[in-house]
């Protein structure tokens, strides 16, 4: 019985879609536990105060905060070594593998943001979560799509794949650009000094992992005291992190990162993300809820902006002859790739938490009601867009 149970378990791990699925349910069960009796104790899990303590400095946040500010730091890590490593030798290496994805980036957060924005226009403060619609959730989007199984062409998954590497880069750009709080000069030296150590390692060809990570560590630190958000300092690192060894080519400290963290950030730090996040009490929740110009401008961002800023521009370059359809793609599997990139998810959760932390105004409901409900829809359509349009399995060339 032992033994049944650990196969099962092992095989479940090596499952395309074990991360999605996993993410998933923790965000079902963080819903569960805000409507049901164990909301307090949720809550308190949360709101548990954790304090880092070195001489006169200090890090004292809630849990929450270091799960947003901490595991998130080490997934855009994650995603600055992989965009390194494609940029570098693979798909993105080729111009004409580019073109498409870019373009349908593009559309992917400015049509999103547009849609929010017709919506909150007047608000002050709620005009703020403009880039919230803008964010798919790759790790959710990937999840749903290996469902649907070896049917997937290859030329879909490069196409996903690259779609969400240009939006991830916008992703960055923002969270850089309009949600950086005060500056502290003093910390944000201190992080320019430790950029310029990383440049100095990866220029002498220092290929141990451990002082990259240690002065990565330390950038954190200083990032997060600078008042820019902590998340970058992951993909700053990443940057300098060599792709081989100059004696031996053989040895990569990228990809051998890029693989150890890989299974973390899809095992734990997305899924303890997104119960952290996630859980929203609905009691109480009516129709009129969904109707307020917060969660009603991120569903029709992420659901309806999504797909026509994507499909649109995609459609408008490849009828201009800019690019062209990549092949074993047809119209209709292109539409439910941009229907799928609506599902924000996460990325969204993590930049309301970014947009709204500061305005001493409460929008984390509304917020979140139009992420799930935005989300929820953009999966449920997408995955039934591409289930009808790919061919079957007995339809696969041999």
């Amino acid at each position: 019985m032992h033994k049944q149970s650990s196969s099962f378990v092992a095989t479940f791990l090596k499952m395309e879609s074990a991360g999605g699925i996993l993410l998933i349910f923790a965000a079902a069960l963080a819903i569960v536990m805000a409507n049901s009796p164990f909301e307090g104790y949720y809550q308190l899990l949360l709101s548990t105060p954790l304090e880092i303590r070195l001489g006169p400095g200090e890090i004292a946040k809630p849990l929450l905060l270091w799960i947003n500010d901490g595991l998130m730091a080490v997934f855009f890590f994650l995603v600055g070594l992989e965009l390194k490593r494609e940029l570098i030798e693979g798909e993105l290496s080729d111009k004409r593998n580019i073109i498409l994805p870019g373009i349908g980036a593009i559309g992917g957060m400015l049509i999103p943001a547009l849609v929010y924005l017709y919506f909150n226009y007047h608000d002050p403060i709620a005009v703020q979560g403009w880039a919230i619609p803008a964010a798919t959730d790759i790790a959710f989007a990937l999840g749903i799509l290996t469902l649907l199984g070896s049917r997937v062409p290859t030329s879909l998954k490069i196409f996903l794949t690259s779609l969400a590497i240009f939006d991830d880069i916008g992703a960055i750009v923002i969270i850089a650009l309009f949600y950086t709080s005060k500056i502290s000069v003093m910390a944000l030296v201190t992080a320019a000094l430790c950029t310029l150590l990383l440049a100095i390692f990866n220029y002498r060809g220092v290929i141990s992992k451990s002082p990259y990570l240690l002065v990565g560590l330390v950038m954190w630190v200083a990032t997060l005291k600078s008042g820019v958000h902590a998340t970058l300092a992951g993909v700053v690192l990443a940057m300098f992190i060599p792709l081989s060894c100059k004696s031996d080519e053989s040895i990569s400290p990228l990809k051998n990162l890029e693989h150890d963290l890989h299974s973390v950030v899809a095992f734990f730090v997305l899924p303890v993300f997104a119960f952290a996040n996630a859980g929203i009490s609905l009691t109480g929740v009516g129709v009129e809820d969904f109707l307020h110009d917060v969660p009603i401008g991120i569903l029709l961002g992420l659901f309806v902006g999504k797909q026509v800023g994507i499909f649109g521009l995609c459609w408008l370059s490849i009828k201009l002859k800019l690019t062209q359809l990549p092949a074993q793609m047809n119209w209709w599997n292109l539409y439910g790739v941009a229907v799928l990139c609506g599902i924000g998810f996460t990325m969204s959760l993590f930049v309301g938490s970014l947009a709204f932390e500061e305005t001493g105004v409460n929008l984390l409901f509304d917020e979140r009601l139009g992420i799930i409900a935005g989300s929820l829809l953009s999966g449920i359509v997408g995955f039934v867009v591409l289930h009808k349009s790919l061919p079957s399995q007995t339809d696969q060339p041999d």
